[in-house]
């Protein structure tokens, strides 16, 4: 059986990644801040399946260290990779952002996701399994613009994608980006705001798993019924 490894696991779009991927028939392989956060995903995912590693992801060396310990089998090895950081969510105008607001905000939005990218690739190509994958969670608020911050940082995910899949074009790494336009929450927030289900959500990562031809694109979710019925196109013509 194979084995996912999800950066940014506690979250919301993580906890929607662990269980697509459980529900795809995949073990989960979880990095975590602390027993607190491992607590925090039990609850809203369930034990079995899961294993999970204290990691700092906001550090260079910190998802290198879980890919060290996987690579001394001191951890079950992965094939795949769902990341999703992020969560800073600065209103400030444009024309008011600080150059501290904007460090921060690459700190939390952008930098983790690229240190995951840097920390598995080179593990994944090594072990030339035909069927990884690495997928990458963005925002429609790099397109929106409503909130200057989050966008920029959302900018700079779009570019890494796109970067990201003309490296890996003829490698086994089937990298794709999933583009979401809508809230999701773990599913006892949901139900107070009127969000998508975590548990909803879910489907769609278990969509691209199981559809091979998603490979090198950008995967918009835009509405509820694209959460199943996906709706992909390659961000390159390469």
């Amino acid at each position: 059986m194979e084995t996912v490894l999800v950066v940014g696991s506690t979250g919301n779009i993580g906890t929607a990644a662990v269980k697509g991927a459980l529900n795809a028939g995949y073990k989960v392989l979880a990095i975590v801040r602390n027993s607190t956060s491992a607590n925090k995903l039990f609850q809203n995912a369930g034990k079995e399946g899961i294993t999970t590693v204290e990691a700092d992801i906001m550090s260079d060396n910190g998802i290198q260290s879980v890919v060290e310990q996987v690579t001394a089998g001191k951890l079950p090895a992965f094939q795949h990779v769902y990341s999703t950081v992020g969560g800073l969510y600065e209103e400030t105008a444009l024309k008011n952002v600080t150059a501290k607001q904007m460090r921060d905000a690459m700190n939390q939005n952008f930098t983790p996701n690229l240190y995951a990218y840097i920390a598995t690739i080179p593990y994944l190509l090594e072990q030339n399994n035909p069927s990884s994958t690495w997928t990458l969670c963005t925002g429609a608020q790099g397109d929106y613009g409503f909130r200057a911050v989050p966008a920029m940082t959302a900018g700079s995910l779009f570019s890494m994608a796109v970067s990201a899949c003309r490296e890996l074009h003829e490698t086994n790494i089937r990298f794709n980006e999933v583009y979401l336009a809508f809230r999701v929450e773990i599913d006892s927030s949901a139900e107070k705001s009127a969000s998508m289900k975590a548990s909803d959500f879910a489907k769609n990562y278990q969509a691209i798993l199981g559809n091979t031809s998603v490979r090198g694109c950008r995967v918009r979710v835009t509405n509820h019924e694209e959460v199943t019925k996906l709706n992909y196109a390659p961000k390159l013509d390469l």
